[in-house]
């Protein structure tokens, strides 16, 4: 049986809700588009959903979807309306809503991604997660790039180390993903019941889900196969 790719996830602006492309493209940055805008405030930190050297706390982004327009530009939509990237209307919109001066920016020296490229988990870790933490398996609540379809919960992290070939492109396994108080907090039309993050404090050092980074560009789509290469190579995009 070939172990095939089950979604595909897209953020255009980092922390906002995103969207489920046909198809995405890896280049040596990652999901092409993913996270490539951001919500900065006045000390040029990120609106996150926790405060760290990087981000400030703003849970009011999570009322926000982002999506990309057939043209390439990238449109938000918020309860009081839509507004385009690069609109001063949705920088006028966010400072309202956060109660603070805030703008959107696009990546420019400090990237916008946490960690990895590209993030990942297997479904029988989320099967096994709402199994024994209870709550929604969505893999929203994760806000990962790929959901893959695996037999044994936390499979993917046996591939750290290793190299993956997924669709026509290929990736880098490098760390599982200490997870934050936002894979508890209703965000991207998922509402998480049961919290995950004390219990995976408790048991799994807090992590859940992997980090890749891009050896090899491609396309990725939902139902593309994968397999995690049996040799490793030294290349780099």
């Amino acid at each position: 049986m070939v172990s095939s790719v089950v979604s595909v996830r897209r953020y255009p602006v980092k922390a906002m809700g995103g969207e489920s492309p046909a198809v995405v493209e890896l280049d040596a940055r990652g999901v092409v588009g993913d996270r490539w805008y951001a919500v900065l405030d006045g000390d040029g930190r990120f609106a996150s959903g926790k405060n760290t050297r990087r981000m400030r706390r703003h849970d009011e982004v999570f009322g926000y979807r982002a999506t990309t327009d057939d043209d390439g530009r990238v449109r938000v939509t918020g309860a009081g309306g839509s507004w385009t990237v690069g609109d001063q209307a949705l920088d006028q919109e966010l400072t309202r809503s956060f109660g603070t001066a805030v703008h959107v920016a696009a990546e420019a020296g400090v990237a916008h991604q946490d960690a990895g490229q590209i993030s990942l988990v297997g479904t029988a870790t989320l099967a096994w997660c709402a199994e024994r933490f209870g709550g929604s398996p969505d893999a929203r609540r994760l806000r990962v790039n790929f959901v893959l379809d695996t037999d044994e919960p936390f499979e993917e992290e046996t591939w750290v180390g290793r190299e993956l070939e997924i669709g026509s492109a290929r990736l880098r396994v490098v760390e599982r993903i200490e997870r934050c108080r936002t894979i508890d907090v209703g965000q991207d039309g998922v509402t998480p019941g049961a919290g995950w993050l004390k219990p995976l404090g408790r048991e799994r050092d807090l992590c859940v889900a992997v980090y890749a980074d891009v050896v090899a560009p491609g396309s990725v789509t939902a139902g593309d196969a994968y397999r995690p290469a049996s040799t490793t190579s030294s290349s780099v995009a």
